[in-house]
């Protein structure tokens, strides 16, 4: 390499470190602009507020009973054999 060649490379190492380090700064945001506020979550007690007496009393219709609508006795409905 001649003398000549290696100024050239330093020169260029230099600018793009300079450039590099600009370009760095406008892209990279800083930690002081980094902060982010979030939100406060209530702690969690043991205490329940019961429902509604309107709604939810021994009254009221339970929707997880089964329903049966006719007298069907076919126990596999979805077989392909007829009866």
């Amino acid at each position: 390499m001649k003398e000549k060649d290696i100024i050239t490379i330093m020169v260029i190492v230099f600018f793009s470190a300079v450039i590099s380090f600009f370009a760095s700064n406008a892209l990279i945001s800083s930690p002081k602009n980094r902060q982010q506020k979030v939100e406060v979550v209530e702690k969690i007690g043991a205490d329940f507020v019961r429902p509604d007496e309107k709604y939810f009393n021994n009254k009221a219709v339970n929707p997880t009973q089964k329903i049966q609508i006719g007298d069907n006795t076919n126990t596999t409905p979805f077989s392909t054999k007829s009866q």
